[in-house]
């Protein structure tokens, strides 16, 4: 940047105005990109955020609950079995003697067996759960990280635009002066140092607009990072995207495989083994237990071993509240998986149509209008060297050349978006894995 400066302050102003802003513009793209070595990148974000996210972090200590379901589930029976004891104290009246005192005691073992497959129910949905649960995982790992990069795409993209837009400026300014100077000695018309004044002042209130909009923009991104709020985060890296290696059809085909729709397909097969649990709890439990005791007087006393069972009547309460949930959290699921079978295929398309559109718009800008654009910048700065035109054709030639470049910029960022959402939408690549 101080290169930049350096020729616009020790050149004529009219020859800054036609060579150092092209010099300089062009510079201000590769050097936004070479932050400080403090500058975070891409890979840095991503690491910030899968270590603090809330969202991730939230879904991740799901799993300790699904996988203690799992072992719950598994376990050799659902039901626990209890264990009773009694003793009692009993007073025997003996004709013409004083009452005997006798101690009785029992114990016994019950255990209730589930008679309709329940337990094969509960296992199989708690490990559909399970698995669904880790997809969902994956799955917003995957969203977390673009709506990171997302964020950082939009950080960056404003940096350039004030690198490019902040050389304009010094441009402008010192434009401004010269014709000040050149007003004063009669040179040139008061309209003209008029029109120089404003065009520095619009200038510099676009660039403070830009600073403002970076502001939030890194504010957003650190908020996503769960950085300090007194930390504004800067950035680096590569505006444009890497090219792409795939074709529509292969983003279909790994759009079907997405953990999304893996996670959905879990969670219907878990919510129809629920039902199917639901179901089986209308048959009733059966109960088994086993007792033993000694009761009688003195030597009369005996032991006694007993066998209990014990059956519910399913006669008023049949389970429809359970059934009737289980059904609508089936059906529910069964409308999402739906949904995302239809609606994902359909974003893919969209988004493909969106990107080769927008690398159309960058190829365009590339190869023809900034081309013509710096052509018409040297013509200009020749014709007004010859008094062919004024100062307010040449601020018009310069305003098209600044104009081309944060159309350039915002095509870029676009790109990247795009590029960015339509990889998310197919689950290309695995949560960023091959960039």
């Amino acid at each position: 940047m101080w290169f930049c400066s350096t020729l616009a302050v020790v050149r004529p102003w009219r020859r800054a105005v036609g060579i150092v802003t092209g010099a300089c513009v062009a510079l201000a793209l590769p050097l936004a990109s070479a932050q400080a070595a403090t500058a975070l990148t891409l890979e840095e974000a991503w690491r910030l955020a899968e270590a603090a996210n809330p969202t991730l972090r939230s879904t991740q200590a799901r799993l300790s609950a699904a996988e203690g379901e799992l072992t719950d589930a598994r376990s050799l029976l659902w039901n626990n079995p209890e264990l009773s004891a009694e003793r009692l104290r009993r007073s025997v009246p003996q004709p013409g003697l004083a009452t005997e005192k006798q101690r009785d005691w029992s114990a016994g073992l019950a255990q209730t067996f589930e008679v309709a497959g329940q337990p094969g129910y509960r296992r199989e949905a708690a490990t559909q759960e399970l698995a669904g649960l880790q997809a969902t995982l994956q799955e917003t790992r995957r969203q977390v990280r673009a709506e990171i990069e997302q964020r950082f795409v939009r950080v960056l993209a404003l940096q350039m635009r004030i690198a490019t837009e902040a050389e304009a400026l010094k441009l402008v300014e010192d434009a401004a002066a010269a014709v000040r100077k050149r007003v004063a000695a009669g040179e040139d018309s008061r309209l003209d140092g008029n029109l120089a004044i404003v065009e520095a002042e619009r200038g510099r209130n676009q660039l403070a607009a830009l600073h403002e909009q970076l502001t939030e923009a890194r504010v957003e991104l650190g908020s996503a990072l769960q950085l300090v709020p007194d930390h504004l985060p800067e950035v680096a890296g590569n505006l444009m995207p890497a090219t792409p290696r795939y074709s529509l059809e292969e983003l279909l085909a790994t759009a079907g495989q997405r953990p999304q729709l893996r996670a959905l397909a879990l969670r219907e097969a878990a919510a129809a083994k629920r039902l199917g649990l639901e179901r089986a709890a209308v048959y009733p439990d059966i109960t088994v237990g086993v007792n033993v005791g000694r009761e009688g007087p003195g030597e009369a006393r005996e032991k006694l071993v007993g066998v209990s069972l014990s059956l519910p009547l399913p006669l008023f309460r049949r389970n429809a509240a359970g059934i009737g949930r289980a059904t609508t959290e089936l059906t529910q699921a069964q409308i999402e998986r739906q949904a995302a079978d239809r609606d994902i295929p359909a974003q893919v398309r969209a988004l493909w149509r969106n990107v080769e559109s927008l690398h159309a718009r960058v190829k365009r800008l590339e190869d023809q209008v900034l081309v013509s654009l710096d052509q018409n910048q040297r013509l200009s700065v020749t014709a007004y060297r010859a008094g062919e035109i004024g100062l307010l054709q040449l601020i018009v030639v310069n305003r098209q050349v600044l104009d081309g470049r944060r159309d350039l910029i915002e095509a870029r960022s676009n790109l990247r978006l795009s590029t960015i959402a339509l990889e998310a939408a197919a689950g290309w690549p695995a949560a960023g894995e091959e960039r």
